[in-house]
């Protein structure tokens, strides 16, 4: 089979949460919640094997409703963190909690993979993130690089930082930020921050991106209309610490500098629906993707902004005599920004991207109708950049 050739798999119900296992470093993993009204919601284990281009996969249940936002520990396999919808007194509440999954989760699964589908074990409670006076949570954030003991929750127009205690299964709320305006605010998306000790946090509220100090709980930065429309996604750069990607409903993906907030620095306009997801890779920060209702899913070079704008730095001492001149002339040149690649696998609104958390060079992307895609970076892309 062709190196590139994407892998899909079909989930059976619709699906707008994705995530890659985060601690899991050797497998190429993610997890998919599924968004059913009338059965049983799941989270989907995908096991992708790389060598003979197939999927396994395990089916937990998650019988707390359905799922629209998902985050693996960083720092334990089986842990991860949900926000859901459950009706109580006939109406909607969105609610976050942290689970486990069961410890034979792999046990037979890829010797029978149709058991786990009819006979599927369901995730542990450890804790609900629920303080009682914060309702309708819209995501839950771990603390990146951590020991999987701290996560924010974006509910409403609060912000909670909870310590996770006692292996998770106690949580409490250490500090909370408050969103103060005109009308009824409210969080959309957020994300920590890996840089400044994870000290610092983005958060998405309809127009507007504000970056808040976790230690003072303090708001540092505000960009106003960041967005022509609701703000859908934000990410940042792995290795510049003050650069911030956003997405929204204006079909642009943009990327600021969060020390000068006046102008973006760069904008893409190569989506024509609204766009749900925006996503550094972990190691080559030149490589975003972006997943749109338009049913697309782009894969951009922004090398002029990444940590390498001049491609792969050349030492002196390996360059022959005659090579000199023509180097340094291409040396001064800054790539240019493209799309690599624009995926059309999907038939519905694209509502989640992931890069894989254990190959730099994969990637997944999750529609609304349950189908999951699985793509690589183009070969020749790849080598250009290692090499």
């Amino acid at each position: 089979m062709e190196d590139d050739a994407p892998v899909i798999y079909g989930l059976e119900f619709q699906a707008r949460a994705l995530t890659a296992q985060t601690a899991e470093t050797d497998a190429i993993r993610f997890l998919v919640g599924t968004q059913s009204l009338k059965f049983d919601n799941q989270i989907h284990i995908i096991d992708f094997d790389d060598e003979n281009n197939i999927i396994n996969k395990n089916v937990l249940l998650h019988q707390a409703g359905e799922i629209w936002h998902i985050g693996a520990s960083p720092a334990d396999k089986a842990v991860l963190a949900t926000c859901y919808n459950k009706t109580s007194d006939s109406r909607v509440v969105s609610c976050a909690a942290v689970w486990r999954m069961p410890s034979d989760w792999e046990a037979g699964s890829h010797e029978s993979p149709d058991d786990s589908a009819h006979n599927p074990q369901t995730l542990e409670l450890l804790c609900r993130l629920d303080d009682g006076a914060h309702s309708n949570a819209a995501c839950v954030l771990w603390e990146p690089l951590g020991d999987g003991k701290r996560v924010i929750s974006l509910a409403d127009n609060h912000a909670l930082l909870w310590d996770l205690q006692e292996s998770s299964t106690q949580a409490t709320v250490s500090s909370t930020a408050t969103l103060e305006g005109k009308g009824q605010l409210k969080f959309t998306s957020g994300k920590w921050s890996p840089h400044h000790n994870c000290s610092q946090l983005a958060t998405a509220n309809d127009t507007a991106i504000r970056g808040w100090d976790l230690r003072t709980m303090s708001q540092i930065y505000c960009i106003e209309s960041a967005h022509g429309q609701l703000v859908r996604d934000l990410d940042f750069n792995p290795n510049r610490q003050y650069y911030l990607a956003s997405c929204g409903d204006d079909c642009k993906v943009k990327f600021w500098d969060v020390r000068n907030v006046q102008e973006p620095i760069k904008t893409l306009e190569e989506h024509s629906h609204w766009v749900w997801s925006v996503r550094y890779n972990h190691s080559h920060d030149q490589l975003v993707l972006t997943a749109s209702s338009d049913s697309r899913l782009i894969l951009s070079n922004m090398v002029s902004i990444s940590s390498e704008p001049f491609g792969h730095l050349v030492d002196d001492e390996e360059l022959s005599e005659g090579e000199d001149t023509h180097q340094e002339e291409k040396g001064k040149e800054p790539l240019k920004d493209s799309v690599v690649s624009t995926y059309e696998e999907h038939e519905d609104s694209v509502y989640a991207a992931e890069w894989s958390s254990a190959d730099p060079w994969l990637f997944a992307s999750l529609s609304y109708d349950g189908r999951l895609v699985i793509n690589r970076v183009p070969r020749a892309l790849k080598y250009r950049i290692l090499l």
